[in-house]
């Protein structure tokens, strides 16, 4: 259950930050570290499918992780947050 109001926590003062420095709508730049799985790969494009969005990939050095770096035009704080919610559904994934 805290961790629940943890997440809610973080996304508060998240949504706070982005309001007090972004003008949207803005380019925002997301960075995510997933498990080398195919799987987990297409579940964070098919995310950001419909933004429009420029999504580039990396291996970890032993091909272990992949880095995930996804640039979207974001309507607004909301939106961002939003999209953080969804791939913080993909198994593995950290957000960095």
């Amino acid at each position: 259950m805290s961790s629940k109001n943890d997440s809610e926590a973080f996304y508060a003062k998240l949504k706070t930050q982005l309001e007090e420095t972004t003008q949207f709508p803005t380019l925002y730049m997301y960075k995510f570290i997933v498990p080398s799985q195919e799987e987990r790969i297409q579940e964070v494009h098919q995310i950001f499918d419909n933004l429009g969005a420029v999504i580039d990939t990396k291996k970890s050095s032993k091909g272990t992780y992949t880095s995930v770096t996804i640039t979207a035009n974001m309507k607004s704080a909301d939106a961002v947050i939003e999209k953080y919610k969804e791939a913080s559904k993909v198994k593995g994934i950290i957000s960095l």
